[in-house]
């Protein structure tokens, strides 16, 4: 199946960060992809807030309208992630989205990990401050398509053992959209995406956001789409656009077939 990454530099303007994600979503589905991934905060990347203009919960109007895109165009698609209103008093989940062709919601995933770091002459994150964790693991079906996917975000991607997880579940295909930061980003965002990859024997695709969003806040970008082997498939330049892979679930079964590091497991 071709498969899509976007990557934008999202800001404090809603519409206008809505506005691309649209055209850039019709565009990949005009160009034959059938999954297409959105990066974290694709909505808003404005000053950090409880409650930010994105925040609403999964049954208002991104998941709605993003829901009908789905729908009209024919595609799976991940909103990579927005602010969640919770059910009871609290602070929001940051939430993933994956919608399918019928514009339905097929799964939902909160971000189990939260960037709460600071080094030495660089900006400070706490996302905690503005963001609860979640605390289940999420993977899927693809109707109509051989994958099962699995959900994280960001700053995940540093905790092998939820990539395992998913794995265990059955997952072949893993989304990780993000906004990895820029001084982060260089060393180790294609590092991590390849060993999580190899190790899990799966596809993984990472949207990302690109770019200075506000007064020092920037992200690093280069949305990859990698194989179950550690290639890299397809990886952005810098700026807005998107990316695209053929995925093959025939070579991702003869690859764990052929090397099956998998059941070679001894310590679960």
């Amino acid at each position: 199946m071709w498969a899509a990454a976007i990557q934008l530099t999202s800001t404090a303007d809603m519409a206008g960060n809505l506005g691309k994600a649209r055209h850039l979503v019709q565009e990949a589905a005009e160009r034959g992809a059938q999954v297409v991934a959105l990066p974290e905060h694709f909505a808003y990347l404005g000053p950090e807030e409880r409650e930010p203009p994105s925040l609403q919960s999964l049954t208002g109007a991104l998941v709605q309208e993003f829901g009908s895109l789905a729908r009209e165009l024919g595609i799976f698609l991940l909103l990579g992630s927005f602010p969640e209103m919770p059910a009871s008093v609290g602070l929001p989940f940051n939430t993933s989205v994956l919608l399918g062709p019928g514009g339905e919601v097929l799964a939902s995933y909160r971000k189990v990990h939260l960037f709460d770091a600071a080094r030495p002459g660089g900006p400070r994150y706490q996302e905690s401050l503005v963001v609860q964790a979640g605390s289940e693991v999420v993977v899927t079906s693809l109707p109509g398509l051989p994958f099962r996917a699995g959900l994280a975000i960001c700053y995940d991607l540093r905790f092998p053992e939820l990539f395992r997880a998913m794995t265990a579940q059955g997952a072949e295909l893993i989304f990780l959209p993000a906004a990895f930061t820029l001084t982060t980003g260089r060393d180790h965002w294609e590092v991590l995406l390849r060993a999580r990859a190899i190790e899990n024997q799966v596809y993984i695709i990472a949207p990302a956001q690109y770019g200075e969003h506000r007064p020092g806040r920037r992200s690093f970008g280069r949305s990859l789409i990698i194989d179950p082997w550690g290639v890299v498939l397809s990886q952005a330049p810098d700026g807005e656009g998107v990316i695209y892979a053929w995925l093959d679930h025939a070579r991702l079964q003869r690859l764990r077939q052929e090397m099956p590091c998998l059941s070679h497991r001894r310590l679960k």
